[in-house]
């Protein structure tokens, strides 16, 4: 039963260190039609769509609706 636990815990504790590197990046982007912005949940392949500023992820959405809100090309449409 002991074994059980530890090896519970120990899976546990591998689980968590790992999930951050499967954690989703945030992208602003703009359409180049629209010329909207949006966040997107992967980087804009789409010869529609184009990263604002210099790219950059973002490890939330929260942080990336943060940078948009401040982004000149978004505020201005």
């Amino acid at each position: 039963m002991k074994n059980i636990i530890v090896g519970a815990f120990a899976f546990a504790a591998l689980s968590f260190a790992v999930v951050p590197a499967f954690a989703a990046d945030f992208f602003v982007v703009q359409d180049t039609t629209s010329m909207k912005c949006s966040v997107v949940g992967a980087k804009p392949t789409a010869s529609t769509m184009k990263a604002v500023g210099d790219g950059k992820s973002y490890a939330t959405q929260a942080d990336a609706d943060t940078a948009m809100a401040k982004a000149t090309v978004c505020a201005s449409k």
